[in-house]
């Protein structure tokens, strides 16, 4: 019975993940896609995307909910890709430049961010939003009125004949952008498979001899056996290792990068600031009585947030399949989407991992690979997967809220009976 329960809770608490993973299958074969290039296209977002994402981990850890003003980290990003193109410094040193400029941009708006939302506590996640939607006006401000015309810049970028910046920036050719970090080191999909589970197999070994843990070793081992039979089998490489032309690569640098940011975030969990991350997160009002500054642990994380989403929207726009920037549109819907990919992997608005993120990022562009050619062969009409990926960002997040406020307003009603039997 308590198996049973356990499995229930299970279901229940990770509904959505295993919708999302039907509803993918699905789509999937109803599409009628070619396989290989639904492989190729989900792997390219996950290059895309999975920075992002993972971006929004510590926030949600801290108690702030999903910061949707990650979307003015992305708006910190672009500014610093709009510095560099106008400067004409190309490839890996103008994408380090960028992100060199991201920092302290990344870090002054995060720091008002954080301001702002230690003012409006309980109501973060809206409150995010909100601000994202607000200092868009801002932007646009900027980059149509102030550059070009109080802050100069190269006729690379602004408006020939008028102020402003250019609708469109492309990052290829002469400007060296493109790919910049994509482009340093690529191997083949089942070669970096293989290189991983040999990777996680030495990792378990390891482990074992320092902790003696053996259940970890024979997990990790089990996963390493697992992912070699899967991608040795015929048909699974026949997907990504078919002809030349169409053979799935990985970008080994982006996903040392994002790799980075994974451990980045496990080991800031096991330091003092992550404690208190998780103790603000826990309880406030347990964490301030513990002696621990609240308002400036809060502050940190979006700061941290913040920035990091400005280097993933770095990542983002040097890996677009189109190698054009779309100066007043870029960052318009990053919040939006990154929200409702961890929410679809099984965080909620105060749990989170790393795991959860790369999960979601998967499922969720599965389904905006395949959602038009799927409606266009049930419905006739390739704009009804339109309207449904719109559906499923906001529909997810909006799941998700009204979850966490019943759960919170049950947690609630649990505190009031416990303390009235205790009164009485």
């Amino acid at each position: 019975m308590a198996k049973k329960g356990n499995l229930g809770e299970h279901l229940k608490k990770y509904a959505v993940t295993y919708l999302f993973l039907a509803l993918s299958v699905f789509f999937i074969i109803v599409s009628g896609l070619d396989i290989t290039y639904v492989a190729q296209q989900l792997l390219l977002r996950l290059n895309r995307n999975a920075f992002i994402v993972l971006a929004l981990i510590i926030p949600i850890i801290a108690g702030m909910g999903i910061n949707f003003a990650i979307t003015i980290g992305a708006m910190a990003a672009q500014i610093g890709l709009l510095l560099t193109i106008s400067w004409g410094v190309t490839g890996v040193p103008g994408i380090l430049l960028a992100a060199a400029i991201t920092l302290p941009l990344g870090a002054l708006f995060g720091f008002l961010i954080g301001k702002l939302l230690n003012k409006m506590k309980g109501q973060e996640t809206i409150g995010s939003l909100i601000l994202g939607y607000f200092a868009n006006g801002a932007y646009q401000l900027l980059f149509l009125f102030i550059f070009g015309s109080v802050i100069p810049l190269s006729d690379k970028v602004t408006i020939v004949g008028a102020s402003g910046v250019q609708n469109t920036l492309n990052l290829t050719g002469d400007v060296g952008l493109y790919k910049a970090i994509d482009g340093i080191w690529q191997v083949p999909f089942l070669t970096a498979i293989r290189v991983v589970a040999a990777a996680i197999a030495v990792v378990s070994v390891i482990g074992y001899l320092r902790n003696k843990n053996v259940k970890k070793m024979v997990t990790g081992l089990a996963i390493a056996a697992v992912m070699l039979v899967i991608f040795f089998l015929p048909s699974v490489t026949a997907v990504f290792d078919g002809s030349r032309s169409q053979v799935v690569r990985v970008p080994v640098v982006t996903w040392i990068l994002i790799g980075a940011l994974c451990l980045f975030n496990l080991l800031i969990m096991r330091t003092r600031l992550g404690q208190k991350f998780r103790a603000v997160g826990q309880s406030q009002v347990v964490a301030n009585s513990a002696g621990i500054n609240v308002d400036r642990t809060r502050i940190i994380a979006i700061m941290m947030s913040t920035v990091l989403a400005g280097w993933g929207q770095i990542v983002f726009m040097q890996s677009d399949g189109i190698g054009t920037f779309q100066t007043y549109a870029a960052h318009e819907q990053v919040g939006l989407y990154a929200g409702a990919a961890i929410l679809v992997g099984g965080a909620s608005i105060n749990r989170a991992s790393n795991l959860q993120a790369l999960l979601g990022t998967f499922l969720f562009h599965s389904l905006f690979i395949t959602a038009q050619s799927a409606a266009s062969n049930l419905f006739g009409d390739s704009a009804v997967g339109e309207y449904f990926r719109a559906f499923l960002s906001y529909g997810v997040i909006a799941m998700a809220l009204v979850i966490y406020a019943w759960n919170g307003k049950k947690k609630k009603g649990l505190v009031d009976m416990k303390a009235a039997t205790l009164k009485g």
